[in-house]
């Protein structure tokens, strides 16, 4: 039977291993993903095959920015322990990985995992990393930035566990520098999830308005004052999830958008990336003492 290129990204994402062993796997397999894997086992990518299951919640945010300070990039990769998140080499590959896309311009993990490192492809790289680490690894997420007019600043949080990228663009001054990197601290430690509020999603606000709404009937307010109140909401849900209209973690008594207006005129917030390493993973929870005298049976 013919193998989709779905089929193919399934297995890759399975195992870790590259893009034309698992089309091969696959297709000696009749595109069952089960025997593909097994087969994949059988051939010298056990290793990395059968630690596909485990759950990578670990691991490092790595940013890299160039000299000029005007393109850079941000890669989460995942492993299961925190105790390879300190090792030499998972660390040297996620310095490697986002040097390479911020060369590149990379906003897609599979086409990262295209590119090479010393003549190997990025995926295959990182499936020897996991047969010689003994855990499952994974290139979760990437982005990349650039600003043709303006600049970059970038912030790393409890040594990898929170990114942060600040495009501030129309204002090349030394001050711009320093409120750009302001703003990606601030950026680490608020966690906002729009630039502004045009950005947010309608059905989000509806929401939003909706929950407010049900809960101010119950509260007996009366309809044209329940519908006034709701502005007010709505308004203090955008300080609350929108960058520009949060308060500044440095001096609360700003938002983010008078911060920069005051320390770097001309300038604005054009966009930002943030990564939190593992969110949206679910941690399994293990129990040492289990374990260990599961080991021992």
């Amino acid at each position: 039977m013919a193998v989709t290129a779905a089929q193919v990204k399934e297995l890759r994402e399975k195992t870790g291993v590259g893009m034309m062993e698992c089309k091969k796997a696959l297709t000696e397999n009749d595109g069952d993903i089960e025997k593909a894997i097994l087969w994949l086992r059988e051939r010298g990518m056990s290793r990395a095959a059968k630690k596909a299951d485990r759950v990578t919640a670990e691991g490092l945010v790595q940013v890299a920015v160039n000299d000029a300070g005007n393109a850079a990039a941000i890669v989460e990769i995942n492993c299961e322990t925190d105790f390879v998140a300190k090792n030499v080499d998972f660390q040297e590959f996620a310095t490697k990985a986002s040097q390479i896309a911020l060369e590149k311009q990379i906003n897609s993990v599979e086409a990262l995992k295209a590119e090479t490192i010393d003549g190997t492809s990025v995926a295959d790289t990182l499936t020897a990393l996991i047969a010689k680490i003994g855990e499952n690894l994974n290139l979760r997420r990437v982005a990349a930035v650039s600003t043709s007019n303006g600049t970059i600043a970038s912030y790393i949080h409890m040594g990898g566990k929170i990114g942060a990228l600040v495009v501030l663009e129309g204002d090349a001054a030394a001050s711009a520098n320093e409120v750009a990197k302001d703003i990606a601290m601030h950026v680490a430690a608020a966690a906002p999830r729009y630039l502004k509020s045009d950005d947010v999603n309608t059905d989000e606000v509806e929401q939003e308005k909706e929950l407010a709404r049900k809960k101010l009937e119950e509260e007996g307010k009366p309809a044209d004052l329940i519908e006034k109140i709701l502005v007010g909401q709505v308004n203090k849900f955008y300080k609350e999830i929108c960058l520009i209209d949060q308060a500044f973690v440095k001096d609360p008594s700003l938002s983010v958008q008078k911060y920069v207006d005051q320390n770097a005129k001309g300038a604005k917030i054009s966009s930002f990336v943030r990564f939190q390493l593992g969110e949206g993973i679910e941690k399994r929870k293990e129990n040492f003492a289990d374990e260990v005298a599961a080991q021992l049976k």
